[in-house]
């Protein structure tokens, strides 16, 4: 069976967002969704985040999807950064990501340990990354370099903000139809 994390970021929790309507939306497909509330949201630390992952996310296969935003992002590159390098996993969709620090220096532990850009791209099938043009939190060049060090598939989002709820985001069909395009469904 299909699996897919949904991973929120910094100050996020499960029920924000396009979190819900995206669990509802792939839920009616038959797809098994994982939103689990990340450690500690208010002052995250990679060392934490990597381990609950690690807990929750089980076998890790070709049949294993994730979707981050903001933070969760960095966190899903972990993991995967992380994983056996015989392990493949179906893909991933990063919402708002960022690979290297941005202004928030409480969220630089998730940088300490350097991304292995390759075994990153041979663990993953597919990669795509869908940015704002104008996230006053990720400037685009950030996602213009994990597009590039990922071999992401890149989608800019004319005036989308941060796509988040604040940004007007309760629903973002895009990153459905992204996923879906992934998973062949």
């Amino acid at each position: 069976m299909k699996k897919v994390y949904i991973i929120h970021g910094y100050t996020g929790y499960p029920n924000k967002n396009w979190f819900p309507w995206l669990k509802s939306e792939l839920e009616k497909i038959g797809i098994e969704v994982t939103v689990p509330a990340m450690p500690h949201t208010e002052a995250p630390q990679y060392s934490e985040w990597l381990s609950y992952l690690q807990s929750i996310v089980k076998n890790p296969d070709e049949n294993t999807f994730f979707v981050g935003h903001s933070l969760g992002c960095a966190a899903i590159l972990q993991y995967v950064n992380n994983l056996n390098p015989k392990t493949r996993i179906g893909g991933v969709v990063l919402v708002a990501g960022f690979s290297t620090p941005i202004h928030f220096i409480e969220l630089n532990s998730f940088f300490e340990v350097p991304f292995d850009e390759e075994k990153i791209k041979k663990c993953s099938n597919k990669i795509v990354a869908i940015n704002s043009d104008n996230d006053p939190h990720v400037p685009y060049t950030q996602a213009e370099k994990l597009a590039y060090s990922f071999g992401a598939e890149l989608i800019k989002v004319h005036d989308g903000q941060h796509l988040n709820e604040k940004a007007g985001y309760k629903e973002l069909p895009l990153v459905l139809e992204k996923i879906k395009e992934i998973m062949n469904v």
